[in-house]
């Protein structure tokens, strides 16, 4: 990326969604703008964990909002993240087709690792570069990310679903600041964060660090009243919980820093927080500048380089560890993508084709993840890996696509619960397919005299051409080739195969 450019990070949380504009300079972002809208979608979850209408169209307004702010944007300068809420809502889909419409720009899931991963990357970059071992804190409105790391590195990452909005409407839902209130609302959170304990003992960390919402509201009232700036300790926390069991409720509280909108939510905050310091024995937080939204910044950056993108590192090591045949999914990639850009719209934008590239090579790499468990079903073993993985990286729409393709690079495509309209899709399975049948001996084939095209007679018809001299050379594959063609019969999409 060239400095100077300016991108855009959109966090879609809970309680607020948060619009960050910087520009690149010498490889840090500088914040240039920052808008915050309070929508609290985290209590417009219905019994059956589906949106309202009201709490949908909340969110549809405020990013009607941030698309005129970033209109003009390039979309590979922009990136949008949804959290808990969204992870939870059955209907998200719903709503989601309709945001990225408005919006102007696709907007991704993450999962709570994820969160946890980017919000690290957002305060390590904020503070200055040490060896110390650091312990990051935030609290949303429906999750608490809880991070352990060193320098720009995130070693032990966790989300427990905990969080501001959530525990205000369970536990003070009567708008009552009670002793009561506040023990079982304690109580109950401690036993959602007791693993922590484990996870993050007082030896591990040196310095304790907490990031956004709720964190940043308690600094705002602590330092307001006489505390010291940008750090919370447990007798402050204890003045603070006093205060609003003194004042009864929200309507009656009356506190120097307290911004208005904060109020309906700093009774279920405080009491995850003061479980928080109390499990992992913390005696003061510090606050930092960090957040998501300056990760999601970082994060586009590192996307640019191969060497930094956290997902193709994370594929290495999922190769690693479940002892994936390096050799032979280097030679199913690169006949996959060799296929692939011979199928390559020439209008397409190459930025598109190289994204669609790369995760093919990612399903290539990643096609026999499954071997390690069965070898029979390996591509359903694969599939399942990846759908309940927690990959550093990738969003939770992104991975089960990937899953997708190992399912499907073998045996029925019926069984795919897919979209066969979606021609990029459709155009990444057949490649893998052709390219893992293509490799089947396990050595490296000859491929580059076939060729692959859209028909001029269909759209949704591909030709494969093999000369007479392959065929002859090479039976075998060339059998396979043939049952191939049977398999697409059974979708909207038809293979020939065509000889001299």
């Amino acid at each position: 990326m060239q400095n100077g450019v300016l991108l855009a990070a959109v966090d879609l949380g809970s309680n607020s969604y948060r619009l960050g504009i910087g520009k690149l300079e010498h490889g840090h972002v500088h914040l240039t703008e920052y808008i915050k809208e309070t929508i609290r979608q985290g209590n417009g979850l219905d019994e059956n964990r589906n949106l309202l209408p009201e709490a949908m169209q909340r969110g549809w307004d405020c990013l009607a909002r941030f698309a005129e702010r970033m209109s003009g944007f390039d979309k590979k300068n922009v990136r949008a993240v949804a959290t808990q809420t969204l992870r939870e809502a059955k209907n998200r889909d719903v709503f989601l087709d309709q945001a990225s419409q408005i919006l102007g720009f696709p907007i991704e899931v993450i999962s709570g690792r994820e969160e946890a991963r980017l919000i690290y990357q957002g305060v390590a970059h904020l503070l200055p570069q040490s060896k110390e071992n650091r312990l990051v804190i935030d609290i949303g409105g429906r999750s608490t990310e809880i991070i352990l790391g060193q320098n720009l590195s995130p070693q032990v990452m966790e989300s427990y679903r905990t969080g501001s909005v959530a525990w205000s409407m369970k536990y003070f839902k009567d708008d009552v600041f009670s002793t009561e209130a506040f023990d079982k609302a304690e109580i109950a959170a401690k036993a959602v964060l007791d693993e922590a304990v484990a996870l993050y003992p007082k030896e591990s960390w040196d310095q304790a660090y907490g990031s956004s919402g709720t964190i940043g509201a308690v600094c705002d009232v602590l330092f307001a009243n006489g505390w010291n700036p940008d750090e919370i300790t447990p007798s402050g926390l204890a003045w603070l919980k006093k205060s609003l069991i003194a004042a009864g409720s929200s309507n009656n509280l009356r506190l120097e820093g307290l911004k208005e909108d904060r109020k309906a939510v700093i009774g279920g905050g405080i009491s995850v927080l003061k479980a928080v310091f109390d499990i992992l024995e913390i005696n003061t937080l510090h606050y930092a500048q960090g957040a998501l939204r300056h990760g999601v910044l970082y994060d586009l950056i590192d996307r640019e380089d191969e060497q930094y993108d956290v997902r193709s590192i994370t594929i290495t090591r999922l190769q690693k560890v479940f002892a994936v045949d390096i050799n032979q999914s280097q030679r199913v990639s690169q006949v996959a993508n060799h296929l692939f850009d011979q199928l390559s719209h020439k209008e397409s934008e190459p930025l598109e084709q190289n994204k669609l590239k790369k995760k093919l090579s990612w399903a290539s790499d990643l096609h026999e993840i499954g071997m390690i468990i069965s070898h029979s079903d390996y591509h359903k073993h694969g599939a399942y890996i990846l759908d309940q993985s927690d990959t550093p990286g990738f969003t939770i729409p992104e991975l089960h696509r990937l899953s997708l393709l190992v399912l499907g690079h073998r045996g029925k495509l019926r069984k795919l619960n897919i979209d066969f309209d979606d021609e990029n899709f459709c155009q990444q399975l057949l490649c893998l397919r052709l390219a893992v049948i293509l490799c089947h001996a396990r050595t490296e084939p000859e491929y580059k005299t076939l060729k692959i095209k859209f028909s001029k007679k269909s759209p949704k018809t591909i030709d494969l051409e093999i000369p007479k001299s392959w065929a002859e050379s090479y039976p075998q594959s060339h059998h396979l080739l043939n049952l191939e063609t049977q398999s697409w019969l059974k979708t909207s999409w038809d293979l020939k195969i065509n000889g001299d």
